[in-house]
């Protein structure tokens, strides 16, 4: 069987995650009246199940969620954590698809792979500790989920 490592051109799902603007841009769903979209010209337009730009939306929306966070004692390292983690997905999967070779594409998803399931786990102790950002913070919980099935999906199509 001959595996075939994924690209960052076409992602396919079965259920839509963002739509295709007419403009070439993409429009994400809407959190607490807040949203989320880039705007691109036509030139540069991607596809909207683009991996590597829908991790670097999900990390700015845990930058724009964790600014309403209020910092504390209790939650300054879980914001410190979230950040990290939250933002080092799409990074690590951009140097993945920069990969020298199979064995390091590998390894590089399977942090990917890590990160995502690091980034659900503070996103529930955020949710805990400030109730009032509990379905922000669910949206995003539901997107790390997504891109954890998708990256161990990746990791396993890979494996030897």
């Amino acid at each position: 069987m001959k595996l075939q490592a994924p690209t960052t051109k076409l992602q396919r799902n079965a259920k839509p995650q963002a739509k295709a603007v007419k403009d070439g841009g993409v429009e994400y769903p809407e959190a607490n009246g807040c949203s989320w979209g880039v705007e691109e010209d036509a030139s540069t337009a991607r596809h909207a199940f683009d991996l590597e730009e829908r991790t670097s939306v999900f990390g700015e929306n845990v930058i724009r969620f964790l600014k309403k966070v209020p910092r504390g004692p209790h939650n300054d390292r879980l914001i410190d954590q979230l950040v990290g983690c939250g933002t080092s997905i799409g990074a690590n999967y951009c140097e993945a698809n920069e990969g020298l070779s199979k064995k390091d594409f590998r390894n590089i998803i399977g942090r990917c792979r890590k990160e995502a399931k690091e980034t659900k786990f503070f996103l529930r102790m955020i949710a805990t500790s400030e109730p009032a950002l509990a379905n922000e913070a669910r949206l995003l919980y539901r997107e790390a989920k997504e891109l954890h099935l998708i990256f161990c999906s990746i990791y396993r199509k890979v494996t030897p």
